[in-house]
């Protein structure tokens, strides 16, 4: 039985097979709504082939585009919809919910919002069964958000189920390696010798500093720059130097590593405050933590501090799986469902 799931976020597409393969495919889904009934379609047949069953969740509800999240459950909804009946042959679609069910699309569309950011509920039942016993953290860093979600003997524990809850709980945060604004992050940058407040406009993200300092490899990729322009280190430099408005004339390569680092240093500790928190919610230091995610170098660094034990799904599954690892995590669990079901 060929089953597949689908992680519709607002900057990418994220799909696995279960037993196969795993995929990142960026997509701006806030500028073209209108465009992802086509593209899940070719996505699907291009990448997933001839299916089964298919299981989607999402996080693309919150795009700018949609006038609610309800709104934007439905459209996203209508458009996977749209696609699968465009293919040939006919598989089930389910969609993952926040109460930990699997519910047919039309059950989904009728009662949209705990569809809603569900993805990351995903994720923590995979992190459960790569974790050892006892108390531990998930911690997914992706390209626009963190996940941190405790896991208590083999079961997530989370403080909150709607973005806003775990907004609340610092078990979502709201910062990624590629796509959070510098301006988020820091006021000022180190400028030879001084520190220069930055300018409060999207000239550059965590893209560039991750770039700057060789942590992301380079691409022709551009859809998660600031200025459109790629995802390489001299326009990493062009879009840094902007940041305290002078350009590659008045700004070195040295320049941009020291803004790199402060940038990097920022979200680091931003991020390991709210580590911590988690951290204070087992009751103990951490037994272990399960990292993933396309910032999963990051999220490594920060849990050695405080989990004696670390399991990297890239390590467990693959660098394509661990950043496209929500997809994976329901690909298993439907077909887990399904064999239950047999």
């Amino acid at each position: 039985m060929r089953i597949a799931a689908l992680d519709i976020g607002g900057a990418n597409l994220k799909g696995a097979l279960h037993g196969g393969q795993a995929f990142t495919r960026p997509f701006a889904l806030w500028r073209d709504p209108d465009r992802l009934a086509p593209v899940l379609r070719s996505t699907i047949a291009e990448r997933l082939g001839p299916l089964d069953a298919l299981a989607v969740t999402m996080t693309g509800e919150l795009c700018d585009c949609f006038a609610t999240k309800a709104e934007g459950v439905q459209r996203i909804l209508e458009s996977v919809k749209e696609a699968c009946d465009s293919l040939p042959g006919r598989f089930e679609t389910l969609v993952w919910r926040t109460d930990s069910r699997l519910v047919p699309i039309g059950e989904a569309l009728h009662d949209p919002l705990p569809a809603a950011a569900a993805n990351w509920l995903a994720l923590a039942y995979l992190a459960c069964e790569h974790g050892p016993e006892g108390r531990g953290l998930l911690i997914d860093v992706g390209s626009t958000t963190t996940d941190i979600v405790p896991l208590i003997a083999g079961k997530p524990t989370p403080g909150g189920r709607t973005d806003t809850e775990r907004l609340l709980t610092r078990e979502l945060v709201y910062t990624g390696i590629s796509r959070t604004p510098v301006a988020a992050l820091v006021r000022d940058l180190p400028y030879r010798g001084k520190r220069c407040p930055v300018s409060a406009e999207l000239f550059a993200t965590t893209l560039d500093a991750y770039l700057t300092l060789g942590l992301v490899a380079e691409s022709d990729e551009a859809s998660q720059t600031a200025d459109g322009r790629e995802a390489t280190r001299p326009r990493a430099l062009d879009r840094l130097a902007r940041m305290i408005c002078a350009d590659s004339t008045t700004f070195s390569q040295k320049d941009a590593a020291q803004a790199a680092r402060s940038i990097a240093e920022a979200q680091a500790t931003i991020l390991g405050r709210a580590i911590d928190r988690g951290v204070a919610s087992l009751g103990s230091r951490a037994d272990f933590a399960v990292v993933s995610g396309s910032g999963e170098f990051l999220a490594a660094s920060l849990a050695t501090r405080v989990a004696q034990r670390l399991v990297r799904l890239s390590t467990e599954l693959g660098p394509e799986a661990s950043a496209a690892a929500p997809a994976v995590a329901l690909a298993r669990i439907l077909h887990n469902l399904k064999q239950s079901a047999a």
